[in-house]
Parts: C-alpha cells; structure tokens; sequence
C-alpha cells in the first residue's frame, strides 16, 4: 500500500465517480481504477460498490476513507511543520542575556518574537555575565547570547545591539541624589558595589577605567555576581555603583539613578555560532534586524 492509493480511494469518494475522480487528480481514468482494484485485492476488501452510473462506499470502504483522511491530514500537517521548521518559524530558541540587558532590552525582544514569530519558544537565561554565555555558546547549552562585547572568541559572530554610558546608582536617601552636577570625582570616598572582578566582567572593568580617568581607585566594599543582587546592595544603602543605562528600567524602590559626564561606554551585543548554521537563530537575527533591535554599524574591534 503506497500513500497515493489513499488519495485515490479519498477522491473516489469525494466525486463518487472514477472520471472526475481521475481529472481531479490530474491522471487517466484506467491507472486509477486499477490502483483502487489492486489495493482491495490486497486488503481483500471491496471498498466501492460500482455500477454503470454510480460509485458508492462500502460500509468498510468508509471506515477506511475516514482514516485515510485522518492520516493524509497528518502527513500534510507533518510536512507543513517541518517546513516551518526549516524556515525557522517554529521550535525553542535558547537566549542567555546579562544582568542590566534583562532589564533594558529583554521586554522589546520578547514581545517582537511573541507578535513576529509566534511559533517559537523562549528558554531564557538571566543574569549570565558574558564569560559564563561565551563558554555555554562553545558547549551548545544557548543558541544565542546577549553580553557584552568584547568578545574573544572566533567561532562566535557578534552585532552590536546598543553602545551604553555608566550611569550612576545611588540609595534614595543619599547625599548625592539631590546634586544636579554630580561628577565622578565626587564618588572618591565612596564605597562601590561591583560585579566581582574574578568573573571578569566587562561592566566592573568600565567601572573601575571610569574612576582612573577621575584620578583615584575605587573602593570597592561588596563584589556580587548578579546585576539583580547588586541593585539590591545599593537600596540598601550599602554601596553606590556604576552601571549601564538600560538598568534604570529596573524599576526597583530604593534606588535612583543618575547621569554621570565622562563615564566609560559598555557594549551590548547579540552573540551566536554562525559555524552551526541554525534557522531559528538566522529567523531570530533577521527579524530583530528588520525592527530595529539591532545596530546597522559593524561592531567595535577587540582593542587587544
């Protein structure tokens, strides 16, 4: 039994008639006629009952077109998925993102793949430092990593998603919140809450070129290794910290923020393996880049 003997039986059964049967099938009447007698032999069933004006199912022959619909609607909707599949329209995209990017760019990403790509799924990661997604991009564990650049290593392609200022992260009720000019100079005898330098995190590197360019070395009183608990120290009035712009949309009590001239940049970038060629990620690329979730500049170059 070859699956074109169940397109045959079902339009028999839809025209009721062997010639129109055959038209719409775009074959000759006589192979179609024999293909349906050789598939009764073979089922040793008699699926039509003919006479010279009219072809009408047996009780058999319409349990069979009733499961033959159901499967040939099966394989269709196999086929249209796999297709889809192909095209990168459906599956699960696995997404690590940092700390501050969870915050910033997370909400716009997630609602374009919701409105533009409703047949994929989102498996998030959040709060990874970037060395933790580089190496989870190596491994296969993530298709796709939001950190921050620079990224040293040549099997991944990067695109720039935003260039960000530090700004600074005060306790509501600090001195400086209600300073219009602050400067970095001022924060010298400030206690800093930082990403833990032993992560190597590009974010507490920014942090700490900020303060040199000021003219002293920042003393750092609490290393954490999540954006989240760190915004957490600083409510608390345990520290004040540098940041990337995009965590003011945090949100969270207890925490103000302000502008600071002359802080270092950081830069966000999309990550992936375009060695492991995946048509989820290239669908997930294109559509941020057709609404603008991406920069049309070529990245930054690794300044070492």
């Amino acid at each position: 039994m070859e699956l074109r003997h169940l397109r045959y039986v079902v339009a028999v059964a839809e025209q009721r008639h062997f010639g129109r049967a055959a038209r719409s099938l775009h074959i000759s009447q006589p192979p179609l006629s024999q293909a349906v007698r050789q598939l009764e032999d073979e089922l040793q069933v008699e699926l039509f009952e003919r006479t010279t004006r009219t072809v009408a199912l047996t009780p058999a022959g319409e349990v069979f077109v009733a499961d033959a619909r159901r499967i040939l609607a099966a394989l269709d909707d196999t086929v249209e998925r796999t297709r889809r599949i192909a095209r990168g329209q459906v599956g699960v995209l696995r997404i690590a993102l940092t700390g501050s990017a969870t915050y910033g760019y997370l909400p716009r990403m997630a609602a374009l793949v919701k409105a533009r790509m409703p047949g994929v799924g989102l498996q998030l990661q959040t709060d990874r430092l970037t060395p933790q997604q580089v190496h989870d991009l190596d491994a296969g564990r993530i298709d796709v990593g939001v950190l921050r650049l620079p990224v040293r290593d040549d099997r991944l392609t990067t695109r720039l998603v935003a260039r960000e200022p530090l700004v600074l992260a005060l306790p509501s009720g600090h001195r400086l919140v209600d300073d219009p000019e602050v400067t970095v100079d001022a924060l010298v005898e400030e206690s800093f809450v930082v990403l833990a330098p032993s992560a190597r995190s590009v974010v507490t590197d920014a942090v700490v070129r900020t303060c040199l360019d000021a003219g002293f070395y920042p003393t750092i009183e609490h290393e954490v290794t999540e954006m989240s608990t760190l915004l957490s120290l600083v409510a608390g009035g345990l520290g004040i910290a540098l940041v990337p712009a995009s965590t003011r949309a945090s949100g969270l009590e207890g925490v103000t923020f302000a502008d600071l001239p002359g802080t270092a940049t950081v830069d966000l970038a999309l990550a992936w393996r375009a060695d492991q060629p995946n048509p989820l990620v290239e669908a997930f690329v294109q559509t941020l880049e057709e609404h603008d979730l991406l920069q049309a500049a070529p990245d930054r170059k690794d300044p070492r």
